[in-house]
């Protein structure tokens, strides 16, 4: 089963990120993604931009209306991301555990990924998804 690890942390706890060694997190980091990777759980996993180059689409209203980044009233934010082949919830849990970056404002949300299987095979969407993923080897 895949699991998306999502990082997510408050502003003061990014802020607060910012008198850290960026070589020593670089080497932190590294050597749990190193551990995932010879554990052969990690499939993919990747940082995002300042939220400050980010962009918004809301669908509030007709047509919807694009707002440059930074957000407003976010008091989390979605820093990046793991995506894990994993035998169970569980599993995702204690590597989720394992992660270096911790303290407080720091989250790790952990979501299944849904396979193109749970759909009905029979939708011509789906039938078209499926052989696209054929096609360039997801399947």
């Amino acid at each position: 089963m895949k699991y998306m690890l999502i990082m997510r942390a408050t502003d003061e706890a990014l802020a607060g990120m910012a008198d850290i060694d960026f070589t020593k997190m670089l080497e932190t980091m590294g050597r749990f993604n190193t551990e995932m990777i010879r554990a052969g759980v990690l499939l993919a996993a990747e940082g995002l931009a300042d939220p400050a180059e980010g962009v918004v689409v809301d669908f509030s209203s007709e047509p919807p209306v694009v707002t440059d980044g930074p957000y407003g009233e976010t008091k989390e934010l979605f820093g990046g991301f793991y995506i894990l082949n994993v035998a169970s919830k569980e599993e995702a849990v204690e590597w989720a555990r394992r992660s270096p970056v911790t303290g407080w404002g720091f989250k790790i949300e952990i979501r299944r990924v849904t396979t193109i299987d749970e759909f009905p095979q029979d939708n011509e969407w789906i039938k078209k998804e499926r052989e696209w993923r054929e096609a360039t080897g997801q399947l």
